[in-house]
């Protein structure tokens, strides 16, 4: 098997599951609970806190834990437009975030907030001066994403937190959540108030997400109950899913220090190889994009769902768009808003990889591929 939608969620490492077992079988107790089980499965809870407070140069306290991704995302964005709402309702985002910040975005529109979208360039990056010109005196967030799931391109994150240092009154959201483990990023440094992270994108397992919250910045709760996590999300906490997010996070960024370089020649080896394919057209920006994303498009209006079952044949597993919306038949909101125009955008595949890639599947891959197109260019003739 060559598995390359590691964007869509990476397989879990082996002593993260083992993690999770161990939790789950010997530690189960409640962390409310004040018999001895219930205080273990508290301590537990605490320690992993603490471990990724300090993986991400944190503080403990500024660590929330969710079921994931999308709910953090909603948190923040929700929770702020709610909290901060007699200040202002007026939000900026970018025209290619993950449906997990749009959707809430407009969801918020239907409740009389006002939603400025970002365009972005060809490159699929927008500028801090794009904030700047849109900042007024009733914005009260701002939300970028790091890294863009479906063509990988970096966001001037730094340069926007920098801006924004000047409007004390904004808040700043960045959806963490494809960047983590792949791309550094600083959050004191970046300024940052608001940064989501999910546990199955880093080989650790779905159910398990973080939202930081800078200390000071309040949230307006989205889910009432039991006061847990701060009073900030109740409900009881998922310690097996969440001590082993805390491996997880250690793990993959230790690959990243010792793997990064590899990884980068592992895309940059498939990036020639695709360019080398008359049928394929590249999407993902040459300059500023992360090291596990790549966008192509095929030509002569070949399907991408098609194209993807036939690697599937294979045993070899890629993407359309994202995976939140690849059953979708519609084009990739990315590309379009990159400008390639619609039949383009239609076609677009995602390869995703891992640390856990390596050169020598390419040539098996690119074979298949190659195979897959000779038989979809049979059928649209």
């Amino acid at each position: 098997m060559i598995y390359l939608d590691n964007s869509a969620t990476t397989k879990p490492f082996p002593e993260v599951i083992d993690s999770f077992v161990t939790v789950a079988t010997k530690y189960f107790g409640n962390p409310s609970s004040l018999h001895e089980l219930g205080m273990k499965s508290e301590r537990l809870l605490t320690q992993a806190r603490e471990q990724i407070a300090a993986a991400l140069k944190v503080k403990p306290s500024e660590i929330v834990f969710t079921s994931g991704g999308t709910e953090a995302n909603n948190f923040a964005i929700k929770g702020v437009a709610f909290q901060y709402r007699h200040r202002g309702k007026h939000i900026i985002t970018t025209a290619i975030e993950h449906p997990s910040v749009s959707e809430p975005c407009q969801q918020l529109e239907q409740l009389g907030f006002e939603v400025t979208y970002l365009p972005v360039n060809e490159h699929g990056m927008v500028t801090a001066e794009q904030v700047k010109k849109a900042l007024r005196e009733d914005t009260i967030l701002v939300s970028v994403m790091h890294v863009n799931n479906e063509v990988g391109a970096i966001q001037p994150v730094e340069e926007i937190g920098a801006l924004l240092a000047h409007y004390p009154k904004t808040i700043f959201h960045v959806d963490r959540v494809q960047g983590i483990s792949k791309v550094p990023l600083d959050m004191k440094k970046a300024r940052i108030d608001l940064c989501t992270m999910s546990a199955h994108k880093f080989h650790g397992l779905r159910g398990a997400g973080i939202l930081y919250v800078r200390q000071g910045i309040r949230l307006s709760p989205l889910l009432a109950g039991g006061g847990q996590e701060m009073q900030l999300r109740s409900g009881t906490e998922n310690v097996p899913a969440i001590v082993a997010m805390a491996k997880a996070l250690r793990i993959a960024l230790e690959k990243y220090d010792k793997q990064i370089d590899y990884l980068h020649e592992v895309k940059q080896a498939w990036l020639n190889e695709l360019k080398a394919i008359p049928e394929i057209q590249i999407n993902t920006p040459v300059e500023h994009s992360a090291p596990h994303i790549i966008n192509f498009s095929l030509k002569h209006g070949m399907k991408p769902e098609v194209f993807v079952h036939e690697l599937a044949k294979s045993d070899i597993f890629v993407s359309t768009t994202s995976a939140c919306s690849s059953k979708k038949k519609a084009p990739s909101k990315t590309l379009l808003a990159m400008g390639v125009g619609e039949e383009r955008a239609e076609s677009g595949i995602r390869i995703s990889l891992s640390f856990e890639n390596t050169l020598e599947e390419i040539p098996i891959a690119v074979a298949a591929m190659k195979k897959a197109i000779e038989k979809l260019s049979e059928v649209t003739r």
